[in-house]
């Protein structure tokens, strides 16, 4: 029960905060944004819309990553949303919750966006989506390619994303190493840290204990209805 009163268009987070990290990353890919707009008819995510979204069972980030088997999915995951996430100690709980006692990360516009590609490209692979469908997902977001198209002349996301998703597809195939893009973190003061090595920031516990957030989540909204 939460400790105070909400409305219907609230979600009620898991206790444990740390498990937010892969519910936060898969509700902000644009695959996830591509299935919400069939079902959203105004500008509020009630809790019968949200039951209804195709959230990924928390099992899906104990398995290793297609692309990158010596590695699993939730720590290749945390990684990036780690950095994307922690640019100021205001978050630096959050930070600490995922195993990262380091210093905030630089805000850089354009690694950002090649971050946040690698995160759709990767949600894209998970879900099953085809490459075909996976052009024509990225073509419904016409506010994101007319701002693109003003600022850099051309639709840079898709276009980042798709470099992305082919280079999952070429590395799962193939079983050669997938190269990230960017390959390392930009911490805020130190020295960068690649981004294919596989425990240099965060504990195999701590990553497991994320892992069971969704479901949580999913519980407390199905006792709702």
């Amino acid at each position: 029960m939460p400790q105070s009163g909400i409305s219907f268009h609230s979600l009620l987070p898991a206790r444990e905060h740390h498990r937010i990290a892969f519910l936060a990353a898969s509700l902000a890919s644009c695959a996830l944004d591509y299935c919400a707009r069939f079902k959203v008819g105004g500008t509020h995510l009630n809790f019968f819309i949200a039951d209804q979204l195709p959230v990924l069972p928390p099992e899906t980030y104990d398995k290793p990553a297609p692309w990158q088997p010596d590695v699993s999915l939730g720590a290749w995951l945390t990684r990036r949303i780690l950095e994307l996430t922690f640019t100021a100690w205001d978050l630096k709980g959050f930070a600490a919750d995922l195993g990262y006692t380091g210093p905030p990360f630089r805000w850089d516009d354009h690694r950002r966006s090649l971050l946040r590609a690698e995160l759709d490209a990767c949600f894209l692979h998970l879900y099953g989506i085809e490459r075909d469908d996976v052009d024509y997902i990225l073509d419904t977001f016409p506010i994101v390619r007319r701002n693109d198209e003003a600022a850099y002349g051309e639709y840079r996301t898709k276009r980042r994303i798709l470099d992305r998703y082919d280079a999952m597809t070429a590395a799962a195939d193939s079983g050669a190493p997938y190269r990230p893009s960017p390959p390392t973190l930009r911490r805020a003061t130190g020295p960068a840290v690649d981004l294919q090595s596989s425990g240099q920031l965060f504990s195999s516990r701590r990553v497991v204990r994320i892992s069971g957030f969704i479901l949580e989540v999913t519980g407390q909204s199905e006792g709702a209805t």
